[in-house]
């Protein structure tokens, strides 16, 4: 009788691991994007501006995604491959810095186990330091920014071994209110160093790495009206946010 438990047991098991595999190969790779404003895009937000994921819709599909480069990029893969039934989540949320991402990783990140994630993070950091930049204040701390970084990373790594890491470079555009500002060239400089930041951290821990910064440079360049493509020397137009979706799709295999 003992045998024929253990038996039974066993077969118990086996079904439950199966079923469990095949529910979350039956639902497709998870792919997560966090990061900031750019990223948001308000998804989400059917009746106004949410401060977090609990609090915002996921199931109003007239907001799931927002109004960013990710929307495009989810909408386009779902649209072309039906049959992979992609799950697709925006974590972006306006305003946010690093350190947002730290306090959120849990809920935002860990807990939903993606097997792609996105990251674009940084011009926040340099917003924030000079909107509260005072006579001989610290210098921002670059090396501790890129600790922290990382850590978070090999946070999603090691619960998920094979999850495929993607980092986005942050931006600036010398456009609106950014681009006016008496202090722009040390703006600029502090998001160049923090874009070399992130291209380090894909080469150490062999992430693909999405280059918006020179991207945008390129398409600033060859259009009179840099406001053609980030409106406000931060936040894409809708034909930027294009573009970043194109350049996201072609560098990231699912």
């Amino acid at each position: 009788m003992n045998k024929l438990l253990v038996i039974v047991s066993a077969l118990l098991l086996g079904t439950l691991l199966v079923t469990s595999c095949s529910d979350r190969s039956a639902q497709g790779k998870h792919i997560v994007f966090i990061g900031d404003s750019i990223t948001d895009g308000n998804w989400g937000c059917v009746y106004g501006y949410k401060p977090t994921s609990a609090e915002r819709s996921h199931t109003d599909f007239n907001h799931i995604y927002g109004h960013s480069y990710m929307m495009l990029i989810a909408s386009d893969f779902q649209a072309k491959h039906p049959e992979a039934d992609y799950q697709f989540y925006n974590r972006g949320f306006s305003g946010h810095k690093l350190s947002d991402l730290e306090g959120r990783w849990q809920e935002d990140v860990l807990d939903l186990n993606p097997d792609v994630l996105s990251v674009l993070i940084g011009v926040n950091d340099m917003g924030n330091y000079f909107r509260v930049k005072e006579e001989g204040e610290t210098p921002f701390d670059f090396d501790g920014w890129k600790e922290r970084y990382r850590s978070l990373l090999l946070k999603t790594r090691e619960r998920n071994p094979s999850v495929k890491l993607v980092l986005c470079v942050p931006f600036l555009a010398k456009e609106g209110s950014t681009g006016s500002s008496a202090d722009y060239d040390d703006r600029e400089a502090m998001v160049i160093h923090l874009a070399e930041i992130v291209r380090e951290l894909s080469s150490e821990l062999g992430a693909t790495c999405v280059p918006f910064d020179t991207m945008f440079e390129d398409l600033i360049q060859d259009e009179p009206r840099p406001s053609y493509w980030i409106w406000d020397g931060v936040h894409p137009t809708p034909a930027g946010h294009r573009k970043m979706a194109d350049l996201w799709e072609k560098k990231v295999k699912l």
